[in-house]
Formats: structure tokens, C-alpha cells, sequence
């Protein structure tokens, strides 16, 4: 999946699936599920990447039941992880990429919260995690993600409640609202992290400044809602949900792809979704969003990010939602 990135990040975290070696699709499992068509564990070849480390079925990803290839996103840690020198593909790259892959999650949120005007607690965190990535590979395949995510935390707790005051927004943050009726909700400057969104309708809400940070999003209605203003809103969270033309979506993010181009009078079905549905697993090293919700067992989920085993992480308040591994998209 191309063309994601945080507020003022450029090229560096947005995924470059030419310049990438087709490491999410090699480095990384995952499990046959309604994500994943099939299992893969870690360090294999897919099946459908080519030779030339392309996805043979990215057209058709979601109709080849491997939806959960469609909504990855790695931030733009596949291109920086390849171009290392004296990194080939092998298992020491696969774990660099691994380790590598949530700290440029954290930097895309990070950068996001810098570039509200309240993050100036982000630069030196961003500062910290750019030289470690750019450091001793040795260094870097021992780092302890989870206590990245303990640091970074507090910080987006911070710029949220700041960049949110005065709103008067709900706090929903953890809620179960999976297949909740929110259409056209006052969601302005709510708290929605971590909250179970799953088929959830929220066509036409209002979601301006509302913290989306871990909520997980998948097959929800987000058609005519407005996310322009959104904070920590991530491109695989757009990909996990339904929209369409009406949807506004935030500067540094793309319109999915599926979502079709006009207004869309018909409501998705997703009802299998919603709630008990068995995810698929795919496992890079405590991967995927573990600052916010419900994870903490350093598995995520093939879309959304959300885990449906696995304890709350207490005091990191924080994550997105991605998507599971697979996919090249080049």
C-alpha cells in the first residue's frame, strides 16, 4: 500500500514498494484467516511474490482473500531496511525490518503530533529514533519496541488533549461500539482510542479533532463523515473501512482505492465482522500499534491493527491500527 505518510515527513514514511527487496512479504507470517488466504510463516517467500519481488495478485488482493496484504503499510521501512549497506535479504534483514517497521510508525505519529503545533515534546523523541534506525543493526535487532511505545505514549496523550481542549468531546476511548448506529455523530474532539468500531456506522460524523489512535476501524461506514481534522487517523485504518467520494480524509493520507469515487447510497455489509469474528495473525516483533487499546501480546491483527486476544497495554495509550503484513504494492 503506497502513499502514506505523517504531516511533513516527505518520501521517508511513505512506503516505496520499487526501492523495496519484498520484505513485508517475505519477513513477516501470517495466518490463514478471513485476512489471509493462507498461512505463511516468517522468513518464507508468499507464494504470489514474483522473482522481481513484485505481488503477483496486488490488483486483486481483496477478491484473493488477502485483505489483510491490501492494508499494510511499513511506513516506509522496507525501502530504508533494503538500501542499508551491507544488509541482503536474509534473516538478519528480516529482523532489522521487523524491528525497524513499528519505530517508523511511531516516527509517522510522532511527526504527526509535531506538526500540530503541540508536539515540541515529539523532536527529540523523532531525533532518537532516526539515529537508532540509521545505527548498529546489532544495536537496533535488540530494541525493545514496547518500551518505545511506553515512551511515545504519554507524548500523543499530551498533543491530544491539548490540540482537543475546549471542544467538549466525548470520551469513548476503549469502548466497545462495535456495529454501533453513530450516523451523523457529534464526534467532534472525542476521544476514540482504542475503541471497537467494527462495522460501525458513522456515516456523515462529524470526527473533527477526534483521537482515533488504535481504534480499530475495519468494515466500519465512514461514508460522508469528515476525518479531514482527525488526529492519528493511519492509512490502514482508511483501508480497513468503507467510504466513498463524500468522505473527507486528512491531507497526508490517500482515499482507498475501493472506496468508490461518488456518493454511495448503499450501506456496506459486514455483519460477520462486527463482532467474534476470528482474525488472522501476523507477528513482526511487536508489531502493530501496541500504544493504545487492547494489545500487548505483540501480535496484530491482519486489518485494523486491533487484537481480539491479548490484555491491555496500561500507560501507553497510544497505537493506530495497521494492517497485517503481505502485500507488495509494487
Amino acid at each position: 500500500m503506497d502513499g502514506s505518510g505523517g504531516q511533513g515527513s516527505g518520501q521517508r514514511l511513505r512506503a516505496d514498494c520499487e526501492q523495496c527487496a519484498g520484505l513485508c512479504c517475505v519477513a513477516l507470517p501470517f495466518t490463514a484467516s478471513a485476512d489471509f488466504a493462507a498461512d505463511k510463516p516468517a522468513g518464507q517467500r508468499c507464494t504470489h511474490l514474483t522473482a522481481e519481488n513484485r505481488c503477483s495478485i496486488h490488483a486483486g488482493l481483496r477478491e484473493s482473500g488477502f485483505t489483510g496484504c491490501a492494508v499494510f503499510d511499513c511506513y516506509g521501512a522496507g525501502q530504508r531496511v533494503t538500501a542499508r549497506p551491507g544488509l541482503t535479504p536474509g534473516p538478519e534483514m528480516f529482523a532489522v525490518f521487523r524491528v525497524t517497521r513499528p519505530l517508523h510508525e511511531l516516527l509517522w505519529l510522532l511527526t504527526e503530533a509535531e506538526a500540530t503545533g503541540h508536539g515540541a515534546a515529539a523532536r527529540p523523541l523523532i531525533a532518537e529514533i532516526e539515529a537508532l534506525v540509521d545505527g548498529d543493526t546489532a544495536r537496533l535487532r535488540g530494541v525493545d519496541v514496547a518500551a518505545w511505545r511506553a515512551r511515545v505514549g504519554p507524548v500523543l496523550e499530551q498533543v491530544s488533549e491539548r490540540v482537543r481542549h475546549g471542544l467538549g468531546g466525548r470520551d469513548l476511548r476503549r469502548a466497545d461500539l462495535a456495529g454501533a448506529r453513530l450516523r451523523d455523530g457529534q464526534l467532534r474532539g472525542a476521544t476514540l482510542r482504542g475503541a471497537l468500531l467494527i462495522a460501525a456506522d458513522l456515516s456523515g460524523a462529524d470526527l473533527y479533532r477526534a483521537d482515533l489512535l488504535g481504534a480499530d476501524l475495519r468494515d466500519a461506514d465512514l461514508r460522508g463523515a469528515g476525518l479531514a481534522g482527525a488526529l492519528f487517523l493511519t492509512q490502514p485504518q482508511l483501508d480497513a473501512a468503507h467510504g466513498d467520494g463524500t468522505t473527507t480524509v486528512p491531507g497526508a493520507l490517500t482515499r482507498p482505492v475501493h472506496w468508490p469515487s461518488g456518493s454511495s447510497p448503499a450501506r456496506h455489509e459486514a455483519p460477520r465482522q462486527a463482532r467474534g469474528m476470528p482474525r488472522g495473525k501476523a507477528a513482526p516483533v511487536g508489531g502493530g500499534g501496541g500504544l493504545g487499546g487492547r494489545s500487548g501480546n505483540g501480535r496484530r491483527t491482519g486489518r485494523g491493527g486491533r487484537r481480539r486476544r491479548g490484555g491491555r497495554q496500561d500507560g501507553t495509550d497510544g497505537g493506530h491500527g495497521s494492517g497485517g503484513p503481505g502485500g507488495r504494492t509494487g
